[in-house]
């Protein structure tokens, strides 16, 4: 049996120009972003007035992580101890956990089988709930139609903040991810679109949202020093009232990220060629169902995503690990038992118990890859083999 070799985690490396001027910082010193040389705007503000000219926005603050990011944005818009907050029931653990860092409370709303938020559970849920904050999730890339979305959101007055860590890059019918809410959130964490480490981004149009968010970053009183941020004038109410909770990026990884960003055009192009080839492999294989894409969606297929419907646990489990055996790394949404950055709604016991029935029921047979840019067309082809190989084996075997 053909067996993979290659690293489903193994990430490119970071471009000659960032580790050039990365070196440059490391030789000066000067990683804090508000410590810098006369005339010198520094890295860190380069890089937010970069973001912004890229994206569109206004404003643009980069910080230690996409959860900080969440969660700042989150204490931007008002959102504190005991409001309820609306969020998606299939995503990843940093998003409820930015909701219990303000103190607030998750209301999950369901999935559909594309992987998109629900948008009829939505509105039932907005109905029956006071939450007048949506933090959206385009969990793995997915795109819900966001035109609906908005026009549902803001007929009922209900403040949208999108969770970008997989759509960076990504457009919905020509707008980018992150430009239809009230603030845009992104991730720079290594298996995300620019590989920082850790880092994020905030991104909005609204002066008032994003100098709290400046403040509350821990800019002390130097945001004149931000060259992507509102006008001081939008400071003078706030400075005095919004509590530092300190959360900068640092020079440091600011120079690694800059020369990233020139090139999302290519990697996207180079993730969904890869994605592209692997749905092909799978297209006629019975017993997967594939995820249906809006053409209007313009995605990033970093991951690759496919359900398994009506399969058993012990059936699903069983795949798991023979693809395992053979060096396929695969995740499982519905295991038992959250394991390494897998996990749903069902197990965070922080944020509060729902029942969503069907949300269950896709996610039961809801099957996760990395796409890494790492894999070449070969390598696609070689698991996409395997994964003909176990999943026939096991479908016939019924």
């Amino acid at each position: 049996m053909e067996v993979f070799t290659g690293s489903f985690t193994q990430q490119e490396p970071i471009p000659e120009e960032g580790i050039a001027a990365a070196l440059a910082v490391l030789r000066h010193g000067r990683l804090h972003r508000y410590n810098l040389a006369p005339g010198e705007a520094g890295e860190t503000a380069l890089l937010e007035e970069e973001f912004a000219a890229l994206t569109g926005a206004r404003c643009c603050l980069a910080v230690a992580s996409g959860g900080y990011a969440m969660a700042t944005a989150l204490r931007a818009l008002g959102v504190g101890q005991g409001d309820l907050v609306l969020s998606n029931a299939f995503t990843l653990a940093p998003v409820p956990g930015a909701i219990a860092a303000v103190g607030a409370r998750a209301v999950f709303v369901g999935v559909t089988r594309n992987l998109t938020i629900d948008l009829d559970d939505l509105a039932a849920r907005i109905g029956s709930s006071d939450a007048k904050v949506l933090l959206l999730s385009h969990m793995r890339g997915h795109i819900c139609d966001m035109d609906a979305l908005m026009a549902l959101c803001d007929g009922a007055g209900v403040k949208v903040v999108e969770d970008c860590a997989h759509t960076m890059g990504a457009d919905w019918n020509g707008t980018p991810s992150g430009r239809h809410g009230a603030i845009g959130c992104y991730s720079m964490q290594t298996y995300k679109h620019v590989n920082a480490g850790e880092g994020g981004f905030l991104v909005s149009d609204d002066a008032a949202a994003m100098a709290r968010a400046v403040l509350l970053s821990g800019s002390y009183m130097l945001y004149d020093r931000h060259r992507a941020a509102p006008p001081p004038e939008a400071f003078e109410g706030l400075k005095y009232d919004t509590p530092n909770i300190s959360g900068r990026m640092d020079n440091l990884r600011a120079a690694i990220l800059r020369p990233q960003l020139p090139l999302l055009a290519a990697r996207r192009e180079g993730w969904n060629a890869r994605y592209r080839r692997i749905e092909s492999a799978l297209s006629d294989l019975p017993g997967l169902a594939l995820i249906a894409r809006d053409p209007r969606e313009g995605f990033v297929g970093s991951s690759f995503q496919f359900l398994l419907p009506d399969w058993t646990a012990e059936a699903v489990a069983t795949l798991v690990g023979n693809c395992q055996m053979r060096g396929v790394e695969l995740k499982w949404f519905g295991a038992a038992a959250p394991a390494g950055f897998t996990s749903t709604y069902r197990d965070w016991r922080y944020a509060g118990g729902q029942e969503l029935p069907e949300t269950d029921r896709i996610l039961a047979g809801l099957i996760d890859m990395r796409l890494p840019l790492t894999f070449s067309p070969e390598d696609c082809d070689q698991i996409a083999r395997i994964l003909r190989d176990e999943i026939g084996r096991l479908w016939r075997r019924g």
